[in-house]
């Protein structure tokens, strides 16, 4: 998972100096729709919808609007409707790449997406072509100050998969329908958490050493992130600290 896990702890970082915010709170405006639509707007008995919730106020989403998507996801209010719609590809050097977009008109979308993988130097590839290579999961994280037996002892009492430090975090794994229910459990421990998200992690990972290499990659992720209809990219490329540092400096 370490490629992914790098990949977006460097979008985080690279978040805070971007103008995304906008963005950012209409994609998981969106999100929240879909859950109460999919699901009902019980957040106790809609466990995507509670998830999707905590998510947005994480990121700072007011809470009337939270409630007002909910409304229109479960039809008390007028709006959009959004399906989900998934595609797959490569971005180059053999590194898969797993697009979730909420869209309200998948014909377009789904041309759009195949014309920024061509312009970046992808490929769209058929369904299921890498899909195989990732893993839907539940993903808390927690400040890395906390010792790593507490940690690990913590999240197996909680019902987590797997605890794995990235960077300055841990990284808490779990079933992506148990991760709020793991969320509390760590903190009732006495455990701070900064985050949770239901996001893909790469069962396995392709190497890329080459800045020339790393571009073309980034590339093609950074267009596919920056359309509105996406929601989420994931990769399982796998580079050195030293080779995404000076891509990111220069």
């Amino acid at each position: 998972m370490s490629g992914h896990s790098k990949w977006a702890t460097t979008k985080h970082k690279k978040a805070q100096i971007d103008k995304t915010r906008g963005k950012l709170f209409a994609k998981l405006i969106r999100q929240v729709e879909v859950a109460a639509r999919e699901g009902g707007g019980d957040l106790d008995g809609n466990s995507a919808l509670r998830t999707m919730f905590q998510k947005a106020r994480d990121a700072s989403v007011p809470l009337d609007t939270i409630e007002r998507a909910i409304k229109r996801g479960t039809g008390e209010l007028e709006g959009v409707r959004y399906e989900s719609v998934t595609y797959e590809g490569y971005a180059g050097s053999g590194v898969a790449v797993y697009v979730d977009c909420l869209t309200d008109n998948r014909n377009r979308t789904g041309a759009e997406i195949k014309s920024i993988f061509s312009k970046a130097g992808g490929s769209l590839a058929e369904p299921g072509a890498v899909a195989w290579q990732f893993k839907r999961v539940g993903l808390i994280t927690s400040p890395g100050i906390i010792d790593e037996d507490e940690i690990t002892l913590a999240g197996a009492e909680a019902g987590a998969d797997d605890v794995v430090k990235v960077d300055d975090d841990w990284h808490i794994i779990s079933s992506p329908d148990q991760a709020v229910q793991v969320k509390a459990a760590i903190e009732a421990q006495g455990i701070a958490t900064s985050g949770l998200e239901l996001t893909m992690i790469a069962t396995s990972t392709v190497p890329v050493d080459s800045e020339v290499d790393l571009r073309k990659v980034l590339k093609v992720i950074d267009l596919l992130e920056d359309h509105d209809d996406v929601q989420n990219v994931y990769s399982n490329f796998e580079t050195p600290d030293e080779v995404m540092e000076k891509v990111l400096q220069d």
